[in-house]
């Protein structure tokens, strides 16, 4: 996975000099002079390294670090023993590098419970197995007093652990162009230099007011990555806990605590990042949920919107057909006058009046778009209620059409006509279910104060309960066996859209009320 075009010994020696540098920056307060420190996220850069280029990694990684070893902490006089103590440092985050990659997919960027889960898991039994191996292979080789090896694996694990587990995923993300897009968009919005700000304010009140009793402030520190997590979700949680990391360290530095209190301090600062981080992930998960239902709404509301159109294409192909027969004769006839231009100019505006209905489901279905234009009301219920006056004479139902008020909506008529025959199919399917000899369903309208207008379809079906009207507008909730349970999500988007709402009550029999803006004082007929 090594970016194409680049030199591989371009990238090794990158690699290097970044894993040096970090492992200078985080040489702090180490236990007996080893690589034994309180904070340690270089171990996280190797480990992406293993993860993107594979088996091609373990000779460089091994490599980097001897000679991190040898440049930071010196070889002491029998050099085999640092060389043998690092390399079984190597074998263990080779190893823990594999475990990782058939755990994690290579496209991730741990922005899913379950990806965050399947990395934080072996990030923890790794790092403590590297560390009881680790400090036992040093205290077999001379390099650790007997009495230091508890207290020293304590230290590797949480050094090596939290460095891992905060540092982590932003060198992953840094590592993936999708996520180097992501984490710049977030850095660039006003709102990050806020949670930086608040995190200043919050470590200024944690390590200054507090006095003596600093640690008791900590829970401060929250604020910001909840904040950050909340807003920006994984992106978010990564740039606000590398950003408290280093102010955290920077300041138990300046202050010079003891070894033991950053230990501590670390260990808190794990617990700040990974809450922030499976809120971020919940964030994006929710996100992305919240698309793929749109999106679903959008591919069944131009089905539904489809419906409409065949029905709006069928007048204009007519006409085209029409105007082609006429032609073909009017030729025939060797006729090139006036009527012949009047019935060429009639299929060149039918065309156009068919190309803009299938404009419209185009549009619709890539963005949603509405298209409005002063439309009488009439126009609308009957458009839309005529293909159910021939279903009533099939189905012994009784269909009522009336009153309509002379009244103009601003509207897309072929949406609020999806809208209409959805609330008629549903209400032609309730009556059909009912165990009613009559079966009925009316369809009104009514002006009401405040320059609205009320569009009611009333069936004689069994009517909604209060557990089924409350639950009568979530996605893929159908009381049909066939049905997707999005007809009427889709019609309360559309209605709303409009500036309008649209209920179901509860009631003994099947009521539906559409209350609609309109554009102008209507006048009764």
């Amino acid at each position: 996975m090594r970016p194409p075009g680049l030199n591989p010994l371009l990238l090794y020696l990158g690699f290097a000099g970044l894993y040096i540098a970090l492992d200078v920056a985080s040489f702090i307060d180490p236990l007996h002079g080893l690589n034994i420190t309180p904070w340690n996220p270089a171990p996280a850069l190797g480990l992406v390294f293993l993860l993107r280029l594979g088996k091609s990694a373990w000779l460089p990684l091994t490599a980097t670090l001897l000679l991190s070893e040898w440049l930071i902490r010196g070889l002491p006089q029998a050099w085999w023993t640092s060389l043998g103590a690092t390399l079984i440092l190597a074998t263990g985050y080779i190893a823990l590098g594999e475990l990782l990659r058939r755990r994690l997919p290579p496209a991730t960027l741990l922005d899913d419970r379950t990806a965050l889960f399947n990395w934080i898991v072996p990030i923890a039994g790794g790092t403590l197995l590297i560390s009881l191996v680790y400090l036992s292979s040093l205290s077999l080789l001379g390099l650790l007093p007997a009495s230091g090896w508890k207290t020293g694996v304590l230290h590797f694990w949480v050094g090596d652990g939290v460095g891992i587990a905060v540092a982590m995923p932003l060198f992953w993300w840094l590592s993936s162009e999708r996520g180097r897009i992501l984490l710049k968009a977030a850095a660039w919005r006003w709102e990050t230099l806020g949670y930086a700000l608040l995190s200043l304010a919050a470590l200024w009140l944690a390590f200054d007011v507090g006095d003596d009793n600093r640690s008791k402030l900590f829970y401060l520190l929250f604020l910001p990555i909840v904040w950050a997590s909340a807003r920006q979700g994984m992106a978010g949680a990564i740039i606000s806990a590398s950003l408290l990391q280093a102010e955290v360290i920077a300041v138990v530095q300046a202050l010079d605590y003891s070894a033991v209190t950053v230990a501590e301090m670390q260990m808190l600062s794990l617990a700040m990042a990974l809450i922030g981080f499976f809120i971020g992930s919940v964030v994006d998960e929710q996100r992305r949920t919240s698309d793929e239902l749109k999106q679903t709404l959008r591919l069944a509301a131009a089905g539904e919107m489809a419906g409409a159109m065949a029905h709006e294409l069928n007048q204009p192909l007519t006409a085209l057909a029409a105007y082609a027969a006429a032609c073909e004769k009017l030729l025939e006839r060797g006729e090139s006058g006036e009527r012949l231009n009047a019935a060429i100019q009639g299929m060149l505006l039918e065309s156009g009046r068919t190309g803009e209905v299938v404009r419209r489901l185009r549009d619709f279905f890539r963005t949603g778009a509405t298209k409005l234009e002063a439309l009488p009301l009439a126009e609308i219920i009957t458009q839309a209620s005529r293909p159910y006056q021939d279903k009533a004479v099939q189905r012994g139902v009784e269909f009522t059409l009336g009153p309509i008020p002379d009244a103009t909506l601003l509207a897309d008529r072929l949406q609020l006509e999806v809208v209409l025959r959805n609330l008629l199919a549903n209400a032609f399917d309730a009556v059909a279910a009912s165990e009613l000899e009559r079966h009925q369903v009316a369809l009104r309208a009514e002006v009401l104060h405040g320059n609205r207008v009320s569009i009611e379809v009333e069936d004689s079906g069994t009517g909604l309960s209060g557990k089924e009207a409350a639950l009568l507008f979530e996605p893929f909730q159908s009381s049909k066996s066939s049905g997707l349970g999005l007809g009427l999500v889709i019609s309360r988007a559309i209605v709303e859209t409009h500036g309008g709402t649209l209920w179901g009550e509860v009631a003994s029999h099947g009521i539906f009320k559409i209350i609609l803006p309109l554009q102008e004082s209507p006048s009764h007929a």
